[in-house]
């Protein structure tokens, strides 16, 4: 059941002084790393009390929380405690939930504030409760009338929120929908008053305009401030959703060097805006002239030069208006004639309109397969992605005669469509220091019942020489629900690398990690994840069928791919010689 959560109608909460009608759907990340989802609650009430640490009339409130959460547990009221300390490590935040026993009432960790913002909570200790069938406020306020900032009554003389679900349960209209909320003043990074200029538009360009441009695959582009003011709302939505910008690591637990998420001051600079009307500056509007850069970039045929050797699909594809399309595979052919290394590889997709993603898979002699059946990983392509150029002293070696797998998931745009992708591969003038692999631990054994919401699985890697991890990159088809990355160490140590609560088939993410990890021999690469195959799953097929492994994405995969550096002396091959075409 997918639900607005709408605020106050006749009396507007305000964040910051400014009013606020509603909030669209929400996600999170709980203390246990899960995500959680507002579209997914079944039960009629959603009640949220947001919480910071220290603060004397939280540790106060909670067993109050409590007491009314053992009431309502179980089908008919879903609680929260939404943590507002953005400054705060998980392990404080964890240390004081533990200490005031909030289990197994569920913590969503507000790491950027933008639930705090969207619904107007500028002080902690404030509950809010939702009517989810009709998406619509049933109180906001205070738990009872007992504490304030620096004293209380002896005890309670009205019970806020008791009443207003007893009363909301009795079918009966509730009499006290607002009061004061007393608590501790909650402070946000970001300003005031946000300039669109000086604040908003570099924001855009950084994090949006790589999909939201001209010729490329977002569905609306961000050319002008009138644009974006005009999908204001629906950039609301999908930030507090966590939908956009597409990024799935649990960045409280893991560091990327192409982390796409908003930075703390950039969601609450943007969400201020948007509350604050989507004005623009008085001047010229300097998103125009940031989109025209953007799009002319985008035309560039080789952003990294020119490669030493292309190769193209064999004919330009058509891609329908409508509908959702299945991949597509095609066999390509190296020029190269004797083995190479290669300095890096690039994608170059031709209507980025319609291009989703790119995999580039090879089979030569020697290189294994990374469970696919289609050869070994080389490079992906999605939105956003960086160009494939490696690490210093490294590089990749590439057989003679290699063929490859191309991999290209298109989307509809609402016309007909052509797409002429291309692939460059640069060589490198010696062999390198070190080479550079695609590496999997992956898994073929699972079996998924019908209408499992968290069928788990596992899969390991063993370690046998020391090994420098550098990218991360998790695969399930549209069943993947979350998947996480572990180094078991020879001395018993075990240490969190990636954490994807949520797991999304149509973003073919890769993670850099910000500090490349080293794993000595005997390590063990343990990877971990689940499938949701229940009807809450809205990408998923057919809740009612049992799966297992499988090409098709109706069917299921579970690999873990990873970038990495092996610390040996690689084979030396010959001068590389190119056929041309």
């Amino acid at each position: 059941m997918k639900w607005m959560v709408m605020l106050l109608g006749l009396i507007p909460a305000t964040v910051l002084g400014v009013a606020v009608e509603k909030l669209p759907r929400f996600s999170g990340i709980d203390l246990q790393g899960k995500y959680f989802e507002s579209s997914r609650v079944e039960t009629p009430v959603t009640v949220l009390f947001f919480t910071g640490t220290g603060c004397p009339v939280v540790r106060q409130s909670i067993p109050k929380l409590k007491e009314i959460y053992g009431k309502y547990k179980g089908d008919q009221v879903t609680f929260l405690l939404i943590n507002t300390s953005a400054e705060d490590s998980l392990q404080t935040i964890e240390k004081e939930m533990r200490e005031l026993r909030v289990s197994p009432v569920r913590v969503l960790v507000d790491d950027k504030q933008a639930l705090t913002l969207g619904f107007g909570v500028d002080r902690t200790a404030e509950v809010i409760a939702i009517d989810n069938r009709e998406s619509r406020l049933i109180y906001r306020g205070a738990i009872d009338d007992q504490l304030t900032e620096g004293g209380q009554k002896p005890k309670a003389t009205e019970h806020y929120l008791k009443t207003a679900l007893e009363e909301f349960f009795a079918g009966k209209p509730v009499t006290l929908a607002r009061t004061q909320t007393h608590g501790c003043r909650i402070t946000f990074e970001g300003g005031k008053k946000v300039s669109y200029a000086r604040e908003v538009v570099p924001i855009l360009q950084q994090k949006c305009l790589h999909c939201h441009s001209e010729g490329n695959i977002g569905p609306f582009q961000m050319s002008s401030h009138a644009k974006v003011k005009n999908k204001a709302r629906m950039i609301e939505e999908t930030i507090m959703n966590r939908q956009m910008p597409p990024w799935h690591a649990d960045n409280q637990r893991g560091h990327y060097k192409n982390d796409m998420s908003l930075s703390i001051v950039q969601t609450q600079n943007l969400l201020t805006w948007i509350q604050q009307g989507s004005t623009k500056d008085e001047g010229e509007d300097p998103l125009v002239a940031v989109h025209a850069r953007e799009a002319e970039l985008n035309k560039q045929e080789w952003i990294s030069g020119t490669p030493d050797m292309v190769v193209s699909l064999p004919e330009r594809q058509t891609i329908p208006a409508t509908g959702l399309l299945d991949y597509r595979h095609f066999t390509l052919k190296s020029k190269f004639t004797n083995d190479v290394w290669l300095s890096g590889i690039t994608v170059r997709p031709g209507n980025r309109l319609v291009v989703h993603h790119i995999i580039v898979r090879a089979k030569f002699e020697g290189v294994g397969d990374d469970g696919s059946g289609k050869g070994k990983f080389m490079v992906g392509w999605a939105p956003g992605a960086r160009i494939a150029k490696y690490p210093e002293n490294t590089g990749r070696f590439l057989g003679k005669d290699a063929e490859f797998d191309v991999e290209i998931h298109y989307t509809t745009c609402g016309t007909e469509q052509t797409d002429l992708s291309q692939i460059g591969f640069y060589l490198r003038p010696s062999p390198p220091e070190r080479e550079i692999i695609v590496a999997a631990s992956y898994g073929l054994d699972f079996v998924i019942a019908p209408n499992d919401e968290d069928s788990r699985t596992f899969t390991t890697l063993p370690v046998k020489q020391e090994t420098v991890i550098h990218t991360l990159s998790p695969h399930m088809h549209l069943r993947g629900s979350w998947m996480k990355y572990e180094a078991l160490y020879p001395n018993g140590k075990r240490e969190l690398l990636l954490s994807v609560p949520r797991f999304d088939f149509n973003w073919q993410t890769d993670y850099q990690l910000e500090e490349p990890k080293t794993l000595p021999a005997g390590s063990w690469l343990l990877v971990t994840g689940g499938f949701d195959n229940s009807k809450k799953n809205a990408h998923n097929p057919d809740p009612n069928k049992r799966v297992t492994w499988g090409d098709q994405s109706f069917d299921e995969m579970f690999i873990g791919f990873l970038e990495v550096v092996v610390n040996k002396t690689p084979k030396q091959p010959r001068t590389a010689a190119v056929t041309q075409p």
